[in-house]
């Protein structure tokens, strides 16, 4: 049995939802605006450049959630999908995916934006499988600290391998892995058919050094159709 990994961030959608929700946040002055706006734009500068502290960042990143009840959060995370991840929507990556479950393959995302962000927007992609970093939840409310491994660069292999020793019959059957960012060479080397999504310079590097697939989802219909190749 196949199967097709995609990373999220600025692979199935144009931008950023981690760094996109922080910036929602500042807007509705649910945070400290400078201060929050100031620290989400250096963690991602430095998730850009391969140098993210996960464990810092995820500190950051969950406290907010702590500050609300979850039905709070969930009637904030709709208008957020309205108003932002809308803004974001990629009809080749709709396209992309189906291609992939019309030839049989089972559709999972991987990706470093923890699931309360996250499991929306993949359900609004339908895929099958969602492997993210999770938020550690007490009582159906969030802590602000993080519940295993990190979806992140090597932890995003070690996450794949315990849903495959899960799930042996995928274990066997070849692997696509998808994604735009020298943060999933990882996972991207681990793979049979390694694709780099509108690459960020150093992955575009490293994906023509090794004779990679390089795709655009932002490439017009003539361009996107003529990529794809299985």
């Amino acid at each position: 049995m196949q199967l097709a990994i995609f990373d999220l961030d600025n692979t199935l959608i144009g931008g950023d939802s981690d760094h996109a929700w922080g910036e929602f946040l500042v807007s509705r002055e649910y945070v400290d605006g400078e201060r929050y706006r100031n620290e989400n734009d250096r963690f991602y500068r430095d998730y850009q450049s391969g140098e993210l502290d996960i464990f810092a960042y995820l500190e950051f990143a969950l406290e907010p959630l702590v500050q609300m009840t979850r039905g709070q959060l969930d009637n904030l995370h709709r208008e957020f999908m309205q108003e932002v991840i809308g803004d974001l929507w990629l009809p080749h990556a709709e396209t992309l995916i189906q291609r992939h479950r019309d030839a049989g393959h089972h559709i999972m995302i991987i990706t470093a934006t923890n699931r309360f962000v996250v499991e929306p927007i993949a359900a609004r992609l339908g895929v099958d499988t969602l492997l993210a970093t999770e938020p550690e939840e007490v009582d159906g409310n969030f802590t602000g600290r993080v519940a295993g491994e990190p979806c992140f660069q090597g932890g995003k292999v070690l996450r794949l391998r315990d849903w495959l020793a899960r799930n042996a019959d995928y274990e066997r059957g070849e692997k696509w892995f998808y994604s735009d960012s020298i943060n999933d060479l990882p996972l991207l080397q681990e793979v049979e058919h390694p694709v780099a999504v509108d690459p960020d310079e150093r992955l575009r590097s490293e994906a023509e050094a090794r004779g990679w697939q390089i795709i655009s989802l932002r490439a017009d219909e003539a361009s996107f159709s003529a990529a794809l190749n299985f």
